[in-house]
This record gives C-alpha cells, structure tokens and sequence, in this order.
C-alpha cells in the first residue's frame, strides 16, 4: 500500500469514481470496454506487424495500414478513456501495484516504438530495423496485456 497522497485521495472521492466503484454493473461493463479496445488494437497491430515481417505479401502494406491504424488509434482512445475511468475508482491502490506500473511503462514504450516507427517515413518490410520495431511491437504488447491481467493479484 502507498502512503496517501492528497491527489490520488481527490480522485478517489471524486463521486464519479465513487459511482464507479458502487455501482454494480458498472465497474464490470467498463473493464469488458476496456478488454474490447485492447482487443482491438492488439487485433490490429497484430495484422500490421505481422506484414511488416513478411506475412500476407499479397496485401499492399501501405493500402493495409491506411485502413488498420485508424481502428487501432480508435481502439487506443477507448482503452485510454476506460483505463482512466478505471484508474480513479482506486488510483491510491494502483500507483503501488508493481504490474500496473510495469504496464504503463510499457505503454510509453510501445507508444515511443511505434513514434519511431512512424517517424521515419512510409513503412518499409524490407528494413530490418522495421522487422526490430515490429517484433517488439508484438513482445511489448503482449507483456501489457500480461501486466493488465497481473493488476487483480499482484
């Protein structure tokens, strides 16, 4: 358990995080938000990484992500939104939970990856440095789904 931090105690009592947490289907119908959005933007990424290692060839890769990424971007912003929704019903618990500070790490790494990855120009398959950024695209996806799950035992 954190010691108290007046912040994390105002967010707590906010009465929307009060209703959050007391409310009996709401709480649960906004964790199956957030699973949903995860799904979509791992399903997503998934497609796209995998064809920038050279799976599905027939799919123009450029065409491919012109109609992936914006699912994935808005599958992003859901999961943002119901994660923060998620997060003030028990901030003060969460910032000491070592899974979900694992997970938000890794989501400044999978956001800074796929920054670098945009950054440098039109996508590339054949670049091996893009095959780097999509392996650890998957891996570091993974590793924050693992952590999301780890949140409720750690």
């Amino acid at each position: 358990m954190t010691p108290p931090m007046p912040i994390l105690d105002a967010l707590h009592q906010m009465p929307l995080a009060v209703w959050l947490r007391t409310s009996g289907w709401v709480y649960p119908a906004l964790e199956a938000v957030h699973i949903v959005a995860i799904a979509l933007v791992f399903g997503t990424l998934w497609i796209v990484d995998l064809r920038l290692l050279g799976a599905m060839r027939r799919i123009d890769l450029h065409l491919l992500a012109r109609h992936v990424i914006p699912w994935t971007l808005a599958g992003f912003a859901l999961a943002v939104c119901s994660g923060l929704l998620m997060f003030i019903t028990q901030a003060g618990d969460l910032v000491g939970n070592r899974a979900f500070v694992i997970k938000m790490c890794l989501l400044f790494a999978a956001g800074t990856n796929a920054a670098l990855l945009h950054s440098r120009g039109p996508l590339d398959d054949g670049d091996r440095l893009t095959h780097v950024q999509a392996i650890a695209s998957l891996l570091i996806w993974l590793a924050v789904i693992a952590c999301g799950r780890w949140i409720a035992y750690v």
